[in-house]
This record gives structure tokens, C-alpha cells and sequence, in this order.
């Protein structure tokens, strides 16, 4: 049984396509990622699948429901945990808990017995009884995905699970995600557009920009679309650097971000001699750093859409700051 399929789905916001006709479908007890800058469309993804919008064409259905016709059975099947924290912060981590129970009309004895179980998968069985406000941001994220299994979903929303969280906490989060993954068997969604947040927890991505999907398959499949190993050069004047490097033969693909030139070969570590040998003066640059790696989804997300997703944020903080 799939846990969630779509065909064609889309939302238009006054004639905007912040989803365009996207299709995929999400096996049971999979961690599946949506990856892609701030307003690609991922978190409008999230709301039509948990019914919070419906959508302007297309269907989906969350373990079996529609999402149009059966709302009521997708949102008893479904937990959410969204950007912004929904936690009430007068209340102990406890009392959050026991009131979400509550609205889905769990009886006192589940109620209890369900509270001690999430509570032990994120560990703040003993900052249980704490007041909220003086839990830290990292346990904030934790009680709110514990409060999201409280009802034993079967399909588990996580809209950037781990946004503004320091690096430490951002893994302890992904070993809780992995966690109640396998002790549940619960279906995880998440969006995010930190690139090793899905290599490190989902089984399959699919990479959204400007609301489409432009890939899906496994983060080794996607990286082993480009092949081979990536040297990413340091130049002064790129642009006549880029135009050398690209007559090499050997190159099979080259690209330029974030100040860097990125190209593409077999036995990268045989290429890094031929590129010194380069007369540089002549070809009027300096090589100022190499470095040889293997593909990363970061270079599989430039691959397909052209940009990087910091270059793509930059872009929009610079918009924005423009409008103001």
C-alpha cells in the first residue's frame, strides 16, 4: 500500500503557481524528502496533503483518503509539525501532550500510557513536568514532533524540522526522525532545504524549484547522474578562467557558482596536474585554491535547475530588501 500518492497537483494563489502539477507517490513506512529553496513550493506541497488548502487542480490521496472528499480520515491519519513553533508555552511539556490527546479523544488510560512513550523517543521524560518557555529551541522541536505522534499517525509531517537549530541539535533531531521511524514505523514527509539533512535521513528526494519537481530518485542515484569526481577551482578573473578550462577535453561538465568553477571528470586526482600545467599567465589568471570531491546533492540541485540553493535565497533576501 502507498502511504501517499498525488497526480497533477496544484495551487495557484492569485493566478501564482506555487505548485505546478507535480506527481509522486510515497511508500509505506518510507522517509521521503521534499528539497528546494524558501518558495519553491514545498510547504504548500504539505498543506494540500494535510488539507489545510485545497488544491487548485490535480488529487492526492494519504493513506487511501482522498484529500478533497475525505478530510476528516487524512487528518485522523496524519501528524503535523510546522515552521512555526505551536507550542503553548504556559503549559509543561506534559500538559502540551496530554491536551493534543485530548483533541483527538484519546481516553485517560492511552492518554498516559501514549504521553511516556514519545516523551522516551525524544528523551524529556525528565523535563516533562518544565514549564515550556524554559525548554531550549532543541526541545521545543522535540516536544513538538512528540506531540505529533501522540495519536499514532500513520503519516508524520515534518515542514523543516531542524530550521534555526545549531548544528548538534539539527543531528540529535535527525537521530529522533530515524528513531521513530523505525520504532513506529511511521511514514515521514519532510521538507527542507538542507542538503544534508535528506542525504542523511531520507530513502528518496525529490527536488522542487518554482514548484515543480525536477528529479526524484535516491540521493546515490541523483548524486550518480553526474559520475565521476567534481574539482572546484578558486580563481582570480573567472571569467577567462571558465573559457581555458572549458576547451579541456577531459572536461565533461563545468559550471560557475558562489565564486567557484566546478568541473566535472573521470580520476579527478590524474586532472589536478594538468590543470597547473596550465600556462596561466597566458591565458591571464591565477589558480588561487583546487579542491577534488565527489558529487553532492548540492551539485545534483545545480545540475537541474541551474542554481544553487544559497544562490536562489540570496536572490530573494536581495528582492526583498529592495521592496522595503
Amino acid at each position: 500500500m502507498l502511504a501517499i500518492e498525488t497526480k497533477n497537483l496544484s495551487k495557484e494563489f492569485n493566478g501564482l503557481k506555487a505548485v505546478d502539477g507535480i506527481s509522486f507517490n510515497v511508500n509505506k513506512g518510507e522517509i521521503f524528502g521534499l528539497l528546494g529553496p524558501n518558495g519553491a513550493g514545498k510547504t504548500t506541497t504539505i498543506k494540500m496533503l494535510a488539507t489545510l488548502l485545497d488544491p487548485t487542480r490535480g488529487e492526492a490521496k494519504v493513506w487511501g483518503f482522498d484529500i478533497k472528499k475525505q478530510k476528516n480520515e487524512v487528518r485522523n491519519s496524519i501528524g503535523i509539525v510546522f515552521q512555526e513553533p505551536a507550542l503553548d508555552n504556559r503549559l509543561t511539556g506534559r500538559e502540551n501532550l496530554d491536551f493534543h490527546a485530548r483533541l483527538y479523544s484519546l481516553d485517560e488510560e492511552i492518554r498516559k500510557k501514549r504521553i511516556e512513550e514519545v516523551l522516551e523517543i525524544v528523551e524529556l521524560k525528565d523535563k516533562a513536568d518544565v514549564i515550556v518557555e524554559n525548554y531550549s529551541g532543541g526541545m521545543q522541536r522535540r516536544l513538538e514532533i512528540a506531540r505529533g505522534l501522540m495519536h499514532y499517525p500513520k503519516v508524520l509531517f515534518l515542514d523543516e524540522p531542524t530550521l534555526g537549530l545549531d548544528t548538534q541539535t539539527r543531528h540529535r533531531i535527525w537521530d529522533y526522525i530515524l528513531s521513530l521511524n523505525k520504532k513506529e514505523q511511521t511514514t515521514i514527509i519532510l521538507t527542507t532545504h538542507y542538503m544534508e539533512e535528506v542525504d542523511y535521513l531520507c530513502q528518496r528526494i525529490a527536488i522542487i524549484d518554482f514548484g515543480k519537481i525536477v528529479a526524484l530518485d535516491t540521493p546515490s542515484n541523483l548524486k550518480n547522474i553526474l559520475g565521476g569526481d567534481v574539482i572546484s577551482i578558486e580563481t582570480t578573473l573567472a571569467e577567462k578562467a571558465f573559457l581555458a578550462f572549458q576547451k579541456l577535453s577531459w572536461v565533461k561538465k563545468i559550471t560557475q557558482h558562489d565564486g567557484m568553477i566546478d568541473l566535472n571528470c573521470e580520476h579527478g586526482e590524474e586532472k589536478i596536474p594538468l590543470l597547473m600545467e596550465i600556462d596561466q599567465k597566458e591565458a591571464g589568471f591565477e589558480i588561487k585554491s583546487i579542491n577534488l570531491r565527489k558529487p553532492t546533492l548540492e551539485d545534483v540541485f545545480l545540475h537541474f535547475t541551474g542554481r544553487t540553493i544559497r544562490e536562489i535565497e540570496a536572490s530573494q533576501i536581495e528582492k526583498n530588501k529592495r521592496r522595503i
